[in-house]
């Protein structure tokens, strides 16, 4: 644990207190990207303690939301956080997705926090779950509802990002959805390669070979043309140093 924080560059916190849980997260999102690379590279996705962390520490890679809420739980208990794995069903293409499509934690301080670093351009701190009003962040203003059923919906800007699950989860409760994510022509993993990062002026992404750097002053994009451009980019942009690049996604309809 003392090289996963090493890994994100922070120091050891004193105490699992809300202050140093907001520094870990943040680092985490600086540090370790959102990527589904193993997808494409026929590397099977291990959910299980040693993998995960060898995966994100070890090898330096990132990963989707299983792997890196998954590793981050376990660096949290290892600093003296209560953590519960909750499952969430994000929102795409207009309706809510299916049971355990994404992994996030609830973590206490005691105070409850929804902590996230595998959902991509999401809140930059841990926002609090037993909160009904609007909760500021750098990447918009979130609310979290409850819903008829007992269920959590975490709105972004008044749009509704997922719904979550309170009951208590375990890693193995995600395997078989893993499992599908990896495999299935109908996952959304499985048709796009791309790797992402929040950076201090905002987020770079490398769809396949289209380089996307976003800020406050906008988007600009940057067709990487040659496999050495490419590497370079996962190596000087994300701290993946790959010996060869995953092949591009079938295009919809192959």
């Amino acid at each position: 644990m003392d090289e996963y924080l090493k890994r994100i560059g922070a120091a050891r916190p004193a105490g699992p207190d809300a202050e140093s849980l907001r520094e870990l997260q943040l680092r985490h999102l600086l540090t370790v990207p959102f990527e589904n690379l193993s997808v494409h590279l026929g590397e099977p996705v291990v959910l299980d303690d040693q993998a995960l962390v060898e995966k994100v520490v070890g090898r330096r890679r990132g990963g989707f939301c299983y792997e890196l809420n998954g590793a981050f739980a376990l660096l949290l208990r290892s600093l003296g956080y209560q953590v519960t794995l909750l499952a969430a069903r994000p929102v795409g293409d207009g309706s809510i997705g299916s049971p355990f499509d994404h992994l996030a934690l609830r973590v206490n301080t005691p105070d409850p926090w929804l902590v996230d670093v595998g959902f991509g351009a999401f809140s930059h701190h841990p926002l609090r779950l037993d909160l009904r009003a609007d909760q500021p962040d750098p990447a918009g203003v979130f609310r979290v509802a409850e819903t008829a059923d007992g269920d959590l919906d975490v709105l972004k800007d008044g749009v509704l990002e997922y719904r979550l699950e309170q009951r208590p989860r375990v890693l193995a409760d995600f395997e078989p959805t893993c499992w599908w994510h990896q495999t299935s022509p109908r996952s959304h993993f499985t048709r796009s390669l791309v790797c992402s990062l929040l950076t201090d002026a905002g987020r770079v992404t490398l769809s396949d070979r289209l380089l996307i750097h976003t800020s406050e002053g906008g988007r600009r994009e940057q067709r990487l043309s040659t496999d050495a451009e490419t590497l370079a980019a996962y190596r000087d942009l994300f701290g993946i140093e790959l010996t060869r690049l995953p092949p591009a996604p079938p295009r919809s309809g192959e």
